[in-house]
């Protein structure tokens, strides 16, 4: 894991997925305070991620926000992510085809949102969920863009934020497998999260989300609570 001060009050970047509910769940182990979890609608075809967000922030005695932006579709648009008439590609998660789950700028447009609520509630952190399986395919998951963006925020809102301000992602350096052991230690509900690009009502069992996903609780050793409608468990 990335190094990092104790947050006081930790804005997350939530998905409702389970990597960004297992860093809920670290943070709160790790004596944070007060935690917010921070939902974008930005227009997505797996949106139905979101709905998991209420039941999760009950169960961690947590605040949530879910903002509704969905008029950003029209700038986003040329990802399989947002156009529904495009096809969600199925296969391993570094597969060149992935690429086309690409948001351009997303983890950026999602930061800034969560820096300026953090700003405005004097939270101490905002962390998201990027991990190692995702650098090869998502740019804005990279630890050149986490220390990017680190000193763009502190240079665009300079005076305005708490003192020890800071942007992590403590998951930086972890693979998916390892983010499912250190969730399954912490009692993470995996059953409630929710990872598939496809936009169905169950786990589609077939996208790379769904693959990553399958593989990491093999990786882990870990039981696989989801419900896939293609169960069939991939080869590692």
């Amino acid at each position: 894991m990335t190094t990092q001060r104790q947050a006081g009050h930790a804005i997350v970047v939530s998905s409702g997925g389970l990597d960004s509910t297992t860093l809920a769940y670290w943070l709160q182990a790790n004596g944070t305070g007060r935690l917010t979890l921070l939902g974008i609608d930005y227009g997505q075809r797996h949106r139905v991620e979101l709905s998991r967000l209420t039941t999760l922030a009950q169960a961690l005695d947590a605040e949530c926000v879910i903002l509704d932006l969905r008029r950003l579709r029209p700038v986003l648009s040329g990802t399989a992510l947002i156009d529904e008439q495009a096809t969600v590609p199925a296969g391993h998660y570094t597969d060149g085809s992935m690429r086309a789950t690409v948001v351009p700028n997303r983890n950026a447009l999602l930061l800034d949102i969560a820096v300026a609520l953090a700003i405005s509630v004097k939270a101490d952190t905002v962390a998201f969920g990027a991990h190692a399986g995702d650098h090869p395919i998502y740019p804005d998951c990279r630890p050149s863009f986490l220390y990017a963006y680190r000193r763009m925020a502190a240079v665009a809102n300079e005076g305005l934020t708490v003192s020890g301000f800071q942007v992590i992602a403590p998951f930086m350096d972890m693979t998916k497998a390892d983010i499912v052991r250190l969730g399954a230690d912490l009692g993470v509900p995996f059953a409630d999260t929710w990872s598939c690009y496809a936009g169905g009502a169950r786990h589609c069992g077939r996208c790379g989300t769904c693959t990553e996903r399958k593989e990491a609780f093999v990786l882990a050793r870990v039981p696989d609570p989801t419900d896939y409608e293609s169960p069939e468990t991939p080869c590692t």
